[in-house]
């Protein structure tokens, strides 16, 4: 919801990189965390100005070495900006589901992704993430899962889910 606006405000890493720290604090505060977004936000911008003239690097490697960037970030610039699958987006939407699903058994989100990227195919990497985080918003809710109008009620173990 804020990258629209963040976005047509700041159209290049230049601008990012160039943008007054109380003005950016502003447009992403909805956000939460947003002086540590902020500051990320600056610092990786200043880097993809000064270490890749400008243009945000499609490779993990190289997005790994921006500030604030780690493996999540990464898959998502990769799957949506470059049409790479170099892995799988593990939020906590993706996380609960994958362990309520019985996908995973592990908590930690790099773990949470091998397992993942062993049981899908490559190509369905960035769209089943976008597919689990849109589930967990919409149906399987954390503390309150609507299994009732979960079109995977039949074949969902429900692992955490009481009642």
């Amino acid at each position: 919801m804020v990258t629209p606006a963040l976005f047509a405000r700041y159209p290049t890493p230049q601008a990012m990189a160039d943008a007054d720290r109380a003005d950016l604090e502003t447009q992403i505060h909805s956000t939460g965390f947003f002086r540590n977004k902020t500051k990320a936000l600056l610092a990786a911008s200043r880097d993809i100005v000064t270490l890749h003239d400008g243009k945000v690097p499609a490779s993990m490697d190289a997005l790994l070495c921006l500030h604030g960037v780690a493996r999540k970030t990464a898959n998502v610039v990769l799957g949506n900006a470059f049409d790479i699958q170099a892995g799988v987006v593990v939020d906590t939407h993706v996380g609960r589901l994958a362990r309520r699903l019985e996908l995973t058994t592990h908590q930690d989100p790099t773990r949470v992704e091998l397992d993942l990227m062993a049981l899908f195919p490559r190509k369905n990497w960035c769209r089943l993430s976008h597919l689990l985080i849109q589930h967990g918003r919409q149906t399987c809710h954390a503390r309150k899962p609507r299994c009732a109008s979960c079109p995977l009620l039949h074949d969902c173990p429900r692992i955490g889910v009481e009642g």
